[in-house]
Parts: structure tokens; sequence; C-alpha cells
């Protein structure tokens, strides 16, 4: 074991089930998401003698991994799943991609099955670390007993260094059944590759450029979150007097009820954000990746705009766009260190020229916000989804609330209309946009902070794919409300068939679908069906409200199936050219 202490636990000899049950009481984990199979029984018979270790027995693997991302980007803790080899293991793999291109902390161990085995197709053999390699920050086959505890210390730690992400430990059966000492490693050296503090030189170079603009504005990514990055930011913009525009997975980073705040930018972005991006002169961004989400045609992107970009992963800097001034470090010691800096270097008087040099460029702002809002239009026959959600936001906005949401049209509607305050508050699907994600990750995060209202807002087809986690949510009683956009169809796929395939609607609406509510109480769980505006504000109150704590809550609401997502950037276009109706 090579740069670890060990330590023998009173020389004691254990299975190698016992050891990881062991070991992972000594990480502090203390919640795991799961499915037994064959090979990981005696696993199982441990954790269940020791009780020390919740275990939230799920209905299907995908369900596991998304419920413990809902944890961990709740809790900010890794979330934990165990599964068994073979399609266990293979149904994990969605969960962790999403992890993967969310950079959500997951640590995952999968069922192997005997290490004499492996190698000739035996029943439910799949090559785990062989399939996970390119989503995983690290996975390893434990091959002995000897090695398990180090193993999984050493996957925790990877899992939650710099840029967090998913890890696999593939544990064979013979691995877990063997007798050995239980040797566990004080310590664990893993090089470190991520640079946490900054170049010194590159932040004041950073502070220079920033306060030599006239047209600034800050970009937001996940990675404000991800870092704790926010009251570092906000204290930057209580100083500086910016604009700020985040990303899907950024929002949370900052208070989106801040006058500052100019919305989320991109393909289904405010156009007061896109245009602001587009003319100003400094793009300021922080812990984002310029995803093409975000960018649209890159050869339009800022063009006007020198580029400052703090990120702890130094592949994500000028892999898409050039930029100006990089610095590799963590966010919020790199925020730190340019409050340190215009604190104390740069005179007060520089900054209040600062503030009045930028007034014109917030006149511009102004003018944009006060001419294209974010608008729709009301019906008093049917419900509109965005009334949905504004509804829900006026109900909820005093509450200590968690959303999450589904991928789609309902999705982008929620970023647009729901205002999102504080980080962990708000957990959707951002690089892979993974339908079915919302349900099982609000049951993750209701675990996770059980007392906080958690929101699902989720569309129809997407609930569709993971509705069997009713079963886990009534068992464990996590009282979930789930807000169905029932459109009858995959909507974002019907938008798009809608403006670009001269409205045939290929594989994309339903001849057939649950009575949500019949379903719900099938299950044990309560349901509702809303289908008129009047009744929307009443059935909503007393769904969100006045049900039974402990039990999910599944609310029906029938919308809209011709309304789309607005603004919108058609794929291939600068971010500039927006569809505004």
């Amino acid at each position: 074991m090579t740069g670890a202490r060990k330590i023998k636990i009173e020389a004691q000899r254990m299975t190698g089930a016992k050891i990881i049950v062991e070991t992972l009481k000594r990480l502090g984990i203390d919640t795991i998401f799961g499915l037994p199979g064959g090979v990981v029984l005696l696993l199982y018979d441990e954790l269940m003698k020791d009780g020390k270790i919740r275990h939230i027995l799920v209905r299907h693997e995908q369900g596991a991994t998304h419920m413990a991302e809902g944890y961990a980007r709740a809790s900010g803790k890794p979330g934990v799943v165990l599964v068994t080899s073979g399609p266990g293991a293979t149904n994990t793999i969605t969960g962790i991609a999403d992890a993967y291109m969310d950079s959500v902390p997951l640590f995952v161990m999968t069922g192997q099955v005997p290490t004499y085995f492996m190698g000739n197709d035996a029943f439910q053999e799949t090559d785990s670390v062989g399939i996970t390699r390119p989503i995983t920050k690290y996975n390893v086959v434990v091959t002995k007993p000897e090695m398990l505890s180090y193993e999984i210390i050493k996957a925790y730690q990877i899992c939650q260094m710099g840029r967090p992400g998913p890890v696999v430990v593939d544990l064979p059966k013979d691995v877990t059944t063997a007798e050995t000492e239980f040797i566990f490693p004080e310590r664990i050296n893993i090089p470190e590759k991520f640079k946490q503090e900054g170049n010194e030189k590159q932040i004041k170079v950073a502070v220079e450029t920033l306060l030599k603009s006239e047209k600034p504005i800050i970009y937001g990514g996940g990675g404000i979150i991800a870092s704790g990055a926010h009251e570092e930011l906000e204290e930057l913009v209580d100083i500086l007097g910016i604009p700020v525009t985040l990303t899907l997975m950024g929002l949370g980073g900052f208070d989106g009820t801040r006058p500052e705040f100019l919305g989320m930018l991109g393909m289904h972005g405010t156009y007061t954000a896109n245009m602001a991006i587009n003319n100003s002169d400094l793009v300021f961004a922080i812990g984002a990746r310029f995803d093409d989400r975000v960018t649209g045609n890159i050869e339009y992107f800022a063009p006007l705009a020198k580029i400052i970009h703090i990120d702890i992963d130094p592949a994500s800097i000028s892999k898409n766009i050039d930029i100006d001034v990089p610095i590799v470090g963590d966010a919020k010691n790199v925020l730190k260190k340019m409050l340190q800096i215009i604190k104390s270097e740069v005179p007060k008087s520089e900054i209040k020229k600062f503030r009045e040099r930028i007034e014109p460029w917030w006149e511009k702002i102004r003018e944009w916000q006060q001419k294209f809002p974010l608008t729709y239009k009301k019906s008093q026959n049917i419900i509109k989804p965005q009334e949905l959600i504004e509804t829900t936001y006026e109900l909820t906005k005093n509450e200590s609330v968690i959303i999450t949401t589904d991928v789609g049209q309902h999705q982008m509607w929620a970023a647009q209309y729901y205002k999102i305050k504080e980080p962990g508050t708000w957990i959707t699907s951002g690089g892979l946009g993974t339908m079915g994600f919302g349900f099982p990750a609000a049951i993750g995060a209701k675990i996770a902070k059980p007392s906080k209202l958690v929101i699902c807002f989720a569309g129809d087809g997407s609930f569709q794919m993971n509705m069997q986690e009713l079963a886990t949510a009534v068992e464990e009683k996590v009282g979930v409300r789930v807000i169905i956009f029932n459109n009858g169809e995959h909507g974002m796929v019907t938008q798009w068939q809608r403006k670009f395939y001269g409205r045939r609607y290929a594989a994309s609406r339903f001849k057939v679908q649950p009575d949500y509510k019949k379903l719900a109480e099938s299950f044990g769980a309560i349901g509702y069906k809303i289908e008129h505006p009047s009744e929307l504000k009443e059935k909503l109150t007393k769904a969100i409200f006045e049900e039974p704590e402990d039990i999910p809550v599944i609310i029906d609401v029938k919308v809209d199936p011709e309304e789309d997502v607005y603004p919108m950037v058609p794929p291939g276009s600068p971010p500039t050219e927006m569809l505004l109706s």
C-alpha cells in the first residue's frame, strides 16, 4: 500500500464483506442506494447485521444512481450506490455518465463474479471497469481482500477531489467472502493533479482586466456550487456591481432574486442575458464549460469580449473558446484572492469610477429587460406550463425548498420562471440531459434533507421512465411532491418537429397514458388531477402543504400541448438570433 500507513484493527480477521462495511462506516457513510443480487448477498447480510448504515431499496439500479446524485447535490457529500454484477452494474451506466457530465461525486460499488471466473463469460459477468472507464474519474476491480479498505478509501477520496465525479469499485464474490486481517489505512496520499489556489500573477491580471472593462458580465456555471463560491461571488458583485448570468447547472450559485441577475443564458436563456454576453467587452467565466447549449455557434459567441476563465480542471480551459486570462484553480479560493486584492490594493476611488463607467452598460441592460421580458399568454381554458411554474413559485418562495426537474420543456420553464436563491436547491440533469432523472433525484434529495420541501417538476414522458420508484418513496416514507406536466407527448421533441420538421410528429406523441392519480394510489401514495386554470392554485396548495409530509404526492396537471419554450436560439445560429414567440 504505497503512500498509506497501515493500522491493524485489534488484529481481527473478517470477511471481505465485513471489511467493506467497517470501512464505509469509518468514512462516515450513512446511506446507500441499492438493489441486491447473488454476488453481493454476503455484503448485504453484513449491512443488515450491522444496522448502522441506512439502505434504500430501489426498484431499478438507474433509480439508485439518480437518488445518489440527488443526495450528493443536496448534502454536498458523495452519493453511494451498491448493485450486483451483470445487468445490475450495466443498469447504473446512465447515472454514472450523468454524474460524470455534471461533476457529481458518486461512489458506486458493483458486484462481480469470482476472480477465477472472470473472462470466461460466466453468468451475469460484465467488464464493469472496462465499460465505465470513459465515464469515471477512477475505477478498479479489487482482486485481493487485503486491498479492499485501501481501494474503497482511495476511490471515495478521488470522487471528491478537484472536479468531483463518479468512481466505480468492482467487488468479485470470492474477494468479499474470503477472510483476512482488517488493515485500515489511516492516511492515503493521492497525488493532487488539480491546482487549488490559482496563479497569483494571473489573478492580479484578471482584476486589472476586469477593472478596465466598460461592459463586463459574469458568466457562472456549476463550478460555483461545487466549490462553495457563492458567498464570494455575491461579495464581488456587491463591490463592483457587475451583471450576472448563470448556466442551467449554475442556478443557485447567485441569488436569482437579486437585481444584478439577468437570468439563465443559452439556447433557452433570457433575451437580456444572451444579448448582454454577446455585446460585452469582458466575459468573466467562473466554473463553466462554454457548453454548446450556452455558446450556440461559437464563431459568433461574445465576439467583442476579452475572456477571463476560472476552472479547477485545466482541460476545460480553452477547450471550446480561446481564453485571454486563464486561471486554473478552485473558484472559491481564486475569488477569495481576487477580493483580497480588490480590498487591499485597489483604491476606492477606482472602484467608484468603474461603477460609474459601467452605468451606461446597465442602462442598456435595463432597456433589454423592459422591452423583452420573459412572457407568455395566459388562457382561461387551459393551463399554461409557465403559469404552473409561476403559481408553484408564488406558493413556495418563502419555504425552504429544493427543486428537482426531469429533462425537456418543463425543465427550461422551471429554469426561467422559478427563482433559485441558494446553492444545492436546484437539482437537474445538465450535460447528459437524462430523462427519468428528476423523480429519483428528488427522493435522494429528500433523504439528504428531510426537513426541506422537495418538489420535482416532471414531464409525463420523463416520469414514466422511473415511475416504479414510487414504491421506494412510499416504503421509505419520503414525502416528495411531484408535479407532472401532462401534455401527452415528448414536449421538446414535438417543439423541434413543429419548428424544423414541418409539424410531422414522428414517434413523439403518446396513444396510451396511465391515470397518474390512480397510479399513485395503487402504490400507496396520494394522487391529484388538475385540469383547469381555475382550480390550479387551490389544488396545488392542498397537495403541497396539506397532505402528510411522509407520503409522496403525485400531481397530474394537464397543460397546453401546443405551448413552446421561448426564447429559443435555433441550432447553429448566433446567440443573438433568438426566436421570441
